[in-house]
């Protein structure tokens, strides 16, 4: 547990020691809050849907917890360029300890970034339907923050080319936030999309907080945690998996 709690720490200091990528990280779902939130909004209300900014900021705090866990893969990249990562694979601590170390640095930051993104978006005149269910949300925060962790752990482990994880990700995350009903209502698509939009592992999340934040969901909590729940399981054995045969 050593181990776990010193990678964990790392991770965690390098986050809070960087406050301009805090400030970067923040500025994509601005930009999306303040474009599509106003822009939309007035569409969204003459549809009969009521407020597009209620609807819209659990998506984007799922979209600002997404980019930032599955990006925690690069940092991996990052330290097996410059031997860190090979220091930490020779010493005698159980492989799935340093993953799940590295994991749960990428999900706490992760997390904490979603957290502003919500508190924030109080200035655009987002509120939860009750305040007694935000530590909830917060805790359906950090499951997705782990999910995504630990696949861009995954994907990290499989690669070596620091150049090309960004494309790889931007091809695989971009169409999970899209697809994922963050920006409109899964009722009423055409069956295809619908299809697409219920493989989405992000699509679970983002339900989740719309239901514990504005009380509306398409699946159900207890379904959307089980799948969550389920995957980053799946994704923590599997990462362990790659961990132990992964070389530097």
């Amino acid at each position: 547990m050593n181990a776990v709690y010193i990678l964990w720490l790392r991770q965690f200091k390098r986050y809070i020691r960087s406050p301009a990528r805090l400030v970067a990280s923040l500025a994509q779902p601005m930009m999306f809050l303040i474009a599509l939130g106003f822009g939309l909004g007035s569409i969204f209300a003459r549809a009969g849907q009521g407020s597009y900014i209620q609807f819209l900021v659990p998506g984007i705090v799922a979209m600002s917890i997404i980019f930032s866990s599955i990006f925690s893969g690069m940092e991996m990249l990052w330290d097996r360029q410059f031997g860190f990562l090979k220091e930490t694979l020779v010493a005698p601590v159980p492989r799935f300890a340093i993953m799940l170390g590295r994991v749960a640095g990428g999900a706490t930051t992760a997390m904490i970034q979603g957290a502003i993104v919500l508190v924030i978006s109080l200035a655009f005149g987002f509120r939860p339907n009750n305040w007694l269910v935000v530590p909830e949300a917060l805790a359906v925060m950090l499951l997705i923050s782990l999910l995504f962790s630990a696949f861009g752990m995954v994907v990290g482990s499989k690669m070596t080319d620091m150049q090309a994880f960004p494309l790889i990700m931007n091809f695989i995350v971009m169409p999970l936030f899209f697809l994922s009903g963050a920006m409109f209502p899964l009722r009423g698509l055409p069956k295809a999309m619908l299809v697409v939009a219920t493989a989405d592992p992000l699509s679970y999340g983002v339900d989740a907080l719309r239901q514990l934040l504005i009380g509306t969901s398409h699946f159900g909590l207890p379904l959307d945690i089980a799948v969550l729940s389920g995957l980053t399981l799946a994704l923590l054995f599997l990462g362990s998996y790659f961990f132990s045969r992964m070389e530097v």
